[in-house]
């Protein structure tokens, strides 16, 4: 250690030292420290340990440390030394939410120093009033920096006063000048030795690309900051708030909600910066709010706004507010006094140049609206509708919903229908900038007001076919193009294996009943990792995609019917296309529809076992009901050729062959009339290849696959140890017909991961996802394997709605648990019509004829769909 106290310069490279390797450098400081070292050592000593304490531990620590560099800094005599912890003190006060007194600390660091060394605590002052929410101080501290210090060729505090202007811009919403400060700084950061200044810069492009609309690249660059950062073992609070935003963007708010309050209980229990605890309280808050959580969000909104007004954050304490209002509203507390604080926040907010501005003022007309104040709500639209023509898309969907709302107080249905059409494109251009198919399925709920406005509208003032083409407008979008896929991705490739390893061996001491905490912590792990490697991949870009026709669907039908359940303000309205022409029948209430389907779900289960026969009479009455609900009016329209039903997600687990008016019908269901067309017009493959597969553990071994494996004689068997998925994805990729007869699990918590069980662990829908072309028609014969989750405005994620995008034509799937033994015989009747040359549909109506009359084997038949079109 007699090197580093050696002369001032190599105890003064402990500064530097302390953002490129915090730790070493926190070591030689306590080392410097045992020397009994000058004044002046001891103070550089006492700083960086201060430093160390402000941004990685606990702040208390921290000011003690910089108080006693300060007075030794003064008993050293040196005007320059003083300065410089002078200004180190004043930022850790201002995150210790003393902001007179760092203030204060920063005058004085000001006076004291000069030249380089001003420079210097001006830069840091001007990080402070970045903090404060002071953007014009900010960079006026700036401007009065850079020069000095380019002057000094101090490339670090160079790049760092460059990231910190960025940093600005982009609050004020100038991305093109953030980008460019960005380029600038990286390129320095590329000549120095900082590395964790370089993870900041990393990071700090997250955030440019975040606001410049590319969310797979701001989730890209965020990821490669957490890396980098984790190599040094520091704390990564302002990436946590920095990705919250993203993911809330992403349509991921719980995902969101849950980083922000992990890092919360993070920062409490190192007693660190007040200053980031607010700042994580209002990202909690906001996503909390996005979640369908409002008192959450009241809770963390109200937290963050006395934090703020405590620390003196204006600018802050403002956007918590609108937070805070928000959720309020949400939770149906509006009021004349909700408007006026929505109103004087917006005109805040615009004061501060905030992008969000906006956002306001759409509440504050919103709540007007809502408590028949027309005039006043109209005043406050108007401004709020000023951002449809420019910015950001979430900006320019916020103008174009005023501008819906606007035209609906004037009673103008036309005007209606012109705004949400223009905000849909919007938000359809930036989701086709998505790759994968979880984020652009959650990016539509940024939509679900503009087309219920639309749906609302049609419904007033236009016929039958507009309310359908609204319905389509914005349901099933993620079906719309398949989903980007990697196929030279070999991190994803690798973590998909790890998944497989690490699932199959928790699935097999979960039946051996051994306890599994570690194998699930790196099962969950992985699955963070792969998630996380989806996100990065960017789409297509925008583009006009397959827009519904009506007329187009009405052509293709020839004598079949297809019924459409749209919902406006919860009421079913049943859409009956067929004929050449569109007719609308009034439905049942849909909550009373989702309550009645749970009921036959639960009958479905207990019919799966024998001793189950008592409930048969209770789930044909719920099927009655259902039919008076979902059908209606509609029943004597519907001809005698098939029927395709296109339900709203809350529905997706109606078991439709239980209603009586469908029971011996060829039936058939899809996520939208969009993607019935599509399957309708998808050809199949070259070639007629068949596949069969048998997984483990099935009760009766999967006994319908050999029977068809010599029914088809040269179908492609995989079973036993050969049916593992590499070799299952290679033979399934362009197949005509594929038959997996395998374990389903559904994973409502991250609909992506449910899988099919193979010899080696699960298929999942993210393997799926990177099949070339999915086989034209696929039978699942297992439980659960057609279940769906419903996120964004009406999107469904799960195995069936993966496929349809990639090929797929038809899919053959169970929503219900189903009887292992019925299932045998229903399968093979089933491909008896398919050999016949029969579609999916007329195949599985005759397969349900075609079985025993015994309440098993019934509600084995009804438990099974056919999706699509083939």
């Amino acid at each position: 250690m007699r090197g580093v106290t050696a002369g001032s310069e190599s105890v003064l490279q402990l500064l530097p030292m302390v953002f490129a390797d915090p730790g070493e450098a926190r070591a030689r400081a306590d080392q410097v420290l045992h020397t009994d070292p000058s004044p002046l050592h001891a103070s550089v000593a006492h700083q960086v340990l201060g430093i160390w304490q402000r941004d990685f531990g606990d702040l208390k620590i921290a000011l003690r440390h910089l108080r006693r560099a300060r007075d030794l800094a003064a008993r050293a005599e040196s005007a320059e030394r003083e300065a410089d912890v002078l200004a180190t003190l004043g930022v850790a006060l201002v995150h210790a939410g003393r902001t007179r007194q760092g203030l204060a600390s920063f005058e004085q660091g000001v006076a004291r120093g000069s030249g380089h060394t001003r420079a210097r605590v001006l830069y840091r002052r001007a990080y402070v009033w970045w903090v404060l929410g002071h953007h014009r101080e900010s960079l006026e501290d700036v401007r009065r920096a850079l020069p000095v210090l380019r002057h000094a060729d101090d490339g670090i505090w160079t790049a760092r006063a460059l990231t910190l202007r960025a940093t600005v811009h982009l609050a004020q919403g100038a991305v093109d000048r953030a980008v460019a400060d960005f380029t600038a700084a990286e390129r320095l950061w590329e000549t120095t030795g900082q590395e964790h200044d370089k993870a900041d810069a990393v990071e700090s492009r997250g955030l440019a690309a975040f606001r410049s609309g590319d969310i797979p690249a701001a989730l890209r660059l965020l990821d490669e900051a957490e890396e980098r950062y984790g190599k040094l073992g520091t704390p990564t609070f302002m990436l946590s708030i920095r990705r919250c935003e993203v993911l809330m963007a992403a349509g991921l708010a719980p995902e969101a909600l849950a980083e922000a309050d992990t890092a919360i209980a993070l920062l409490d229990r190192m007693g660190g910066q007040s200053t980031r605890k607010a700042e994580l309280l209002l990202a909690a808050a906001r996503a909390a709010r996005s979640a369908g959580d409002p008192d959450t969000a009241i809770a963390r909104a109200a937290h963050a706004v006395r934090l703020f007004a405590g620390q003196r954050r204006t600018w802050w304490e403002t956007h918590a507010r609108l937070v805070l209002i928000e959720a309020r509203a949400a939770a149906g507390r509006g009021s004349g006094r909700l408007v006026a604080d929505a109103a004087a926040v917006a005109g805040r907010l615009a004061s501060f140049g905030s992008p969000v501005a906006p956002e306001a003022s759409l509440l504050a007309g919103r709540i007007a609206l809502a408590l028949g104040r027309t005039a006043e709500a109209e005043r406050h639209l108007a401004v709020a509708a000023r951002s449809r023509h420019a910015g950001p898309p979430p900006a320019r969907v916020t103008g174009w919903a005023a501008q819906a709302l606007r035209a609906r107080a004037a009673g103008s249905g036309r005007g209606v229908l012109e705004a949400c059409r223009r905000g849909l494109d919007v938000l359809d251009d930036h989701r086709m900038t998505l790759g994968a198919s979880e984020l652009r399925a959650r990016a539509t709920a940024q939509g679900a007001e503009l087309a219920a406005l639309a749906q609302e509208a049609s419904l007033v003032n236009g016929g039958p076919r507009r309310l359908l083409e609204w319905s389509e407008r914005w349901r099933a979008t993620v079906l719309s193009a398949p989903p980007t896929r990697p196929p030279a991705d070999p991190v994803l490739l690798g973590s998909l294996t790890a998944y497989r390893e690490i699932a199959a061996r928790a699935g097999e001491a979960r039946r051996e009943g051994r306890p599994v905490p570690a194998l699930e912590r790196e099962q969950r792990r992985l699955e963070r990792e792969i998630r996380s490697r989806t996100h990065h991949m960017r789409g297509d870009g925008p583009g006009e995609g397959d827009r519904f026709d009506a007329g187009r669907l009405l052509d293709r039908l020839g004598d079949a019917r297809l019924v459409e359940l749209a919902v406006v303000d919860g009421q079913v309205h049943i859409l009956l296309c067929g004929q050449g022409r569109v007719r609308r029948f009034p439905g049942g209430r849909l909550a009373e529809a989702v309550a009645e389907a749970e009921h036959v779900q639960a009958g479905l289960r207990r019919l799966a076992h024998p001793g189950g026969e008592a409930r048969l009479p209770l789930v044909e009455a719920a099927g009655r009901r259902l039919q008076e609900l979902l059908l209606g009016d509609a029943v004597p329209h519907l001809g005698s050729g098939p029927v395709v039903i296109v339900p709203p997600g809350a529905l997706h687990r109606v078991p439709w062959a239980l209603l009586p008016a469908l029971r011996e019908r060829v039936l058939s269901v899809s996520p939208s009339a969009g993607s019935w067309l599509r399957a309708r017009e998808t050809e199949p493959p070259p070639g007629g290849r068949h596949v069969l597969v048998r997984g483990p553990g099935l009760a009766t071994g999967g006994a319908e696959v050999p029977e068809l494996a010599d029914r088809y004689g040269t179908a492609t068997v995989l079973e036993g140890e050969a049916a593992q998925v590499p070799q299952v994805l290679e033979d399934l990729d362009g197949a005509t017909l594929a038959h997996l007869a395998a374990h389903g699990t559904f994973r409502a918590d991250s609909p992506l991961f449910s899988a099919l069980r193979m010899a080696d662990g699960p298929l999942i829908v993210h393997d799926f996802e990177r099949l070339a072309r999915s086989p034209y028609r696929i039978i699942l014969s297992s439980c659960d394997t057609a279940r769906l989750a419903s996120v964004g405005a009406d999107e469904l994620l799960g195995l069936v709605t993966a496929l349809l995008p990639l090929g797929t034509a038809g899919v053959v799937a169970s929503s219900a648990p189903v009887n292992d033994a019925a299932v045998v015989p229903l399968m093979l009747a089933l491909h008896k019509g398919l050999d016949a040359g029969l579609s999916l549909a007329e195949a599985l109506r005759d397969a349900r004829a075609a079985q025993p009359g015994d309440p098993v084997h019934q509600a084995t038949g009804w438990a099974f769909a056919a999706f699509g079109a083939a």
